[in-house]
């Protein structure tokens, strides 16, 4: 029996969506740790003065950060009333921050544009966020 039994069915689909999410900013913190070593930039230090390599992990890492929560409140409320096309935009989502991130990543700033593709995927979850808004207030 589900532990909530006002939430959809699938909503464990959009559970496991913000799990997948998680992994992915965790893989990326790590990558950013090794970069700490390999390019000698010791925390408290953000960036380095000397290797722009390590400055594209780490703002690639920084960006996926600024919008993670965002995408957690939409993929979640989007979820409630939408919970496969929350997952779906969700996992889509999910691999746009990947392809910003590799492309990011590789040393060339301008390759970070391959991760694009994700912004109409965000743009879903949030009209399905105020959609299920407008349902909860019985505007529709």
């Amino acid at each position: 029996m589900p532990v909530m039994s006002k939430l959809p069915d699938e909503f464990g689909y959009v559970v496991l969506t913000g799990v997948a999410s998680w992994a992915m900013v965790t893989y990326y913190a790590v990558k950013v740790g090794k970069a700490r070593k390999e390019y000698e930039v010791a925390p408290p230090k953000v960036y380095s003065d000397t290797h722009d390599e390590f400055n594209c992990i780490q703002r690639a890492h920084q960006n996926i950060l600024e919008l993670h929560p965002s995408f957690l409140f939409f993929l979640t409320f989007a979820g409630l009333q939408y919970p496969r096309t929350a997952t779906g935009f969700g996992l889509v989502w999910i691999a746009s921050r990947c392809s910003y991130a590799r492309g990011y990543c590789s040393g060339d700033p301008k390759k970070r544009s391959r991760g694009l593709y994700g912004i109409p995927a965000m743009l879903g979850l949030v009209g399905m966020s105020i959609s299920f808004a407008a349902h909860q207030l019985d505007w529709v």
